[in-house]
């Protein structure tokens, strides 16, 4: 099974860059997309039928912001769409869709503001993610982006950015939660020590050309499903968006 986590920041803006054309050479089995920034009337009928895939979205009450989608070819058993916190889910951060041999969480977390102006409600969302995840007995992966560079070695400049937004102490503990919960970094649990490989850029300053980046998309999966994951990748190439691609491949589910 092949699973791709992308933040399209703009399902419209990407469609218009190739976004079909990269999906049929991809052929994930399951696709999970962050920032669609758009509702279900809004979107070319191309977008939402597409051959063989199952679309699912979770739009933001505010139009053009935030929202989550995910083009699956299994059809899951059951879907949710909230965690709990109000605006978190008035913001169509989640969709959690139920398969037979897993539970899949595609997430877009709040990035928290650059002067830590929502840093507050960034770490609440993290504390019912949390509580969400540690109710379920099943194998869980969890996709998305995640707006935390987990340790040093996950971005460029870690020594001026250790108190900046994405890098802080308090939001590098949530992963340090999730870990603890018995779930794995697949792109870590496969390349421990890769340096320089990153997800996301910031505009401006050739910042993706000079390889100024984080790595703020993860994939986590539950430690029952590390024996069967078979590959860890980020196409830093695809360049649609200020984000790359992630994926993983997983044997047996």
């Amino acid at each position: 099974m092949k699973i791709i986590s992308w933040n399209v920041n703009g399902l419209r803006a990407v469609y218009r860059r190739g976004f079909l054309g990269w999906l049929r050479k991809e052929s994930p089995d399951i696709l999970c997309l962050q920032e669609v920034k758009a509702d279900q009337n809004q979107l070319p009928w191309d977008l939402t039928f597409v051959a063989d895939y199952q679309f699912y979205l979770n739009s933001a009450q505010k139009s053009g912001y935030s929202g989550v989608a995910v083009y699956s070819r299994i059809k899951p058993k059951k879907i949710e769409g909230k965690i709990g916190l109000g605006r978190f889910d008035q913001e169509g951060r989640v969709l959690i869709l139920y398969f037979d041999q897993f539970i899949l969480f595609n997430l877009y977390l709040p990035h928290g503001g650059r002067q830590k102006e929502n840093l507050a409600y960034k770490l609440e969302a993290y504390s019912f993610l949390l509580k969400r995840i540690s109710s379920f007995s099943q194998p869980l992966i969890l996709a998305g982006d995640f707006n935390v560079a987990h340790q040093e070695i996950d971005l460029v400049r870690p020594k001026e950015n250790q108190n900046n937004i994405m890098f802080t102490p308090e939001e590098r503990e949530q992963i340090d939660r999730l870990i603890d919960l018995g779930l794995i970094d697949s792109f870590r649990h496969l390349y421990p020590d890769k340096t320089g490989v990153y997800s996301w850029w910031p505009y401006g300053f050739d910042a993706r050309e000079r390889n100024l980046g984080w790595r703020i998309d993860y994939i986590f999966i539950s430690g029952s499903l590390s024996s069967k994951l078979r590959a860890a990748f980020i196409q830093k190439e695809v360049d649609f968006s200020d984000h790359a691609p992630i994926g993983i491949e997983i044997k047996g589910i």
